[in-house]
């Protein structure tokens, strides 16, 4: 397991947590919006787990929670490093883009998460062209029912850009995910990190009218970062 970076204090990864967020390395999917383009290529910074740790321990009363996130945390066995964390009192979030149900199923029977973030990067038409390849959509689907029909805390969420993420997606998500669980469109911040350079974002209204094409599915769909 390689970190690649740390984000020492944040009020906005956890919901209503202050926390630290720990970035790792690598993924299986390469999204053309992605903005962690150098983390998933397996670049980033080069933090050992001691001192992770090390700095996890001076924290202990200041932060209430860990966010895990990358890259993909689950193209690794994290079941330890949690095990850590959680050890040492802290709440930990988790950050997936759900390819890897099984993981995610041991994880959450083990209770130990307590959070978790699952980014759905189309509509089930669209997920290879957006997730730049990946085909095996029964085990995102998987991943999804595990955490609707679950007990643990958790959102979707999708980061949309303008010319990649149309209204027949969000109503073909809506329609998969129907329900009462918290749901987030996420404006896209273009960088110079994505993998993709050019791409655009929705303006807010843009946003806001994607967002009223899901209510009627999941009415607690809310925008983020507009």
């Amino acid at each position: 397991m390689k970190i690649g970076g740390l984000r020492k204090l944040s009020a906005l990864d956890f919901p209503t947590k202050i926390c630290a967020t720990v970035f790792l390395t690598g993924c299986n999917f390469r999204c053309p919006f992605c903005h962690n383009a150098t983390l998933v290529t397996g670049g980033g910074e080069s933090i050992t787990e001691e001192e992770f740790f090390s700095f996890l321990k001076k924290r202990t009363g200041l932060l209430d929670a860990v966010c895990i996130t990358g890259g993909e945390p689950l193209l690794y066995d994290v079941t330890e490093f949690i095990y850590k964390i959680k050890e040492m009192g802290f709440l930990v979030k988790l950050d997936t883009n759900g390819s890897f149900p099984e993981k995610l199923s041991a994880l959450l029977n083990g209770g130990l998460i307590d959070y978790v973030a699952m980014d759905i990067k189309s509509s089930v038409e669209a997920y290879s062209k957006l997730s730049g390849g990946y085909t095996d959509v029964e085990k995102i689907k998987k991943s999804a029912a595990l955490l609707l029909g679950g007990k643990t805390d958790f959102e979707f969420r999708t980061t949309v850009v303008k010319g990649l993420h149309t209204k027949k997606d969000m109503e073909s998500i809506g329609k998969w995910l129907s329900g009462d669980e918290k749901y987030f469109l996420q404006t896209f911040v273009p960088s110079e990190n994505t993998i993709t350079q050019g791409l655009e974002a929705y303006t807010p209204l843009e946003l806001e009218e994607l967002r009223q094409v899901v209510l009627p599915y999941i009415p607690n769909t809310n925008l983020r970062g507009v």
